[in-house]
């Protein structure tokens, strides 16, 4: 059997990608993950987002083709795809964040909605295109806080501005797949593709749990948080990412143009309390959080994922446990703590999640 590190090897080698977003955490890493592959990669987003970020730490402008744009500016768009001629697509740029969305509502839709639209046209402009993996959001569902977990067949909604603007991006790319992306007439395949609560090294972002963590323990103060009791389905930045690469290549064989859920098991989702105290606990240093007892915005309370299509369809299992991700997580940071070289960190656990793959993969033969 081929260990991961080689079938992506021998797969991705040469292959041209271009990644909407590569500037954000998830981008970068996947940006990064590609590139150690040897596909030759363009890259158009905005500067990012945060100081600090991992696009700068990890030095991603060093191994991609680095343009700034804004997904919402066609022509820019346009000519940056069309004159890289890209094979695969990765579209991430989004507007992110729940909170901010209240903040800001229309920017929110625009980049969201109209940016998934523009992005799709261009790549129906694009001839050389031949997969597209449209990345939203597992908060695209109408949420009715129930435990049963979400299946790509539920009804889409939102109760706020960003859960309704990737429900948007879902339908936007639907209605692209069924009016000019149908499998078997015409080049394109594509598909959209769900993921939970994403964590890792390298993520600054505000208004999210585990950045909002690392600002507080670093500065050894008490972190407030919003929601203890609610529950997520957490799982490291890489195992998404796995699961986009597997449907890209499936794509590009002509199949598996639809919506996939990218989640982890039951036993990882976790409530916020369970993963804050396991945080603290990590880092130590007399490292604490406290509830915030102020009313905030509406957020979700209970949200799983039902991943057992992409199980089925793309041989995809969630392999890194809630405590090795949690604790992968905190290295990073450590590492970025002491001015360590950042690229080679996250190559590293890019490496060592590969080789868990390919353990066990090799184990259940």
């Amino acid at each position: 059997m081929e260990d991961l590190v080689n079938s992506l090897a021998s797969f991705w080698r040469g292959r041209r990608v271009f990644i909407t977003g590569h500037t954000g955490f998830k981008g970068g890493w996947l940006a990064l993950w590609l590139a150690r592959c040897g596909a030759q990669v363009r890259g158009y987003a905005l500067d990012p987002p945060t100081e600090p970020n991992l696009f700068t730490l990890a030095r991603v402008g060093n191994v991609v083709d680095d343009i700034r744009g804004d997904i919402l500016d066609r022509p820019a768009l346009e000519a940056a795809m069309t004159a890289f001629a890209p094979e695969v697509v990765f579209h991430m740029a989004a507007q992110p964040l729940v909170r901010r969305s209240y903040a800001d509502p229309l920017g929110t839709w625009m980049t969201n909605a109209m940016g998934t639209a523009y992005v799709l046209e261009a790549v129906r402009n694009t001839p050389s295109v031949r997969a597209v993996v449209c990345v939203t959001t597992d908060k695209c569902y109408e949420n009715h806080e129930r435990n049963e977990p979400y299946r790509e067949s539920d009804a889409l909604g939102g109760h706020d501005p960003y859960s309704s603007s990737k429900a948007c991006a879902e339908i936007i790319s639907a209605a692209f797949r069924s009016s000019f992306f149908q499998v078997g007439e015409h080049r394109v395949a594509l598909a959209t593709a769900r993921a939970g609560n994403v964590i890792g090294g390298g993520d600054w972002s505000e208004d999210r749990l585990v950045p909002d963590l690392i600002r507080g323990f670093y500065a050894s103060q008490p972190v407030l948080i919003r929601n203890p009791q609610a529950i997520r389905p957490w799982q490291h930045v890489l195992e998404p990412l796995h699961g986009y690469v597997l449907l890209a290549e499936q794509l590009l064989a002509g199949r598996c143009a639809s919506a996939f859920n990218f989640g982890p098991g039951e036993d990882d989702a976790w409530t916020v309390e369970r993963v804050v105290t396991f945080l603290a606990e990590a880092w130590g240093n007399g490292a604490t959080w406290t509830r915030d007892a102020a009313a905030g915005v509406h957020e979700a309370s209970i949200l799983r994922l039902d991943a057992s299509k992409a199980r089925d369809e793309l041989h995809w299992h969630s392999r890194l446990e809630i405590e090795s991700a949690l604790q992968w997580t905190v290295d990073w940071y450590r590492a970025w703590q002491k001015v360590a070289d950042l690229q080679k960190e996250t190559y590293a656990q890019i490496a060592a999640y590969e080789q868990l793959v390919t353990a066990r993969q090799r184990a259940s033969l």
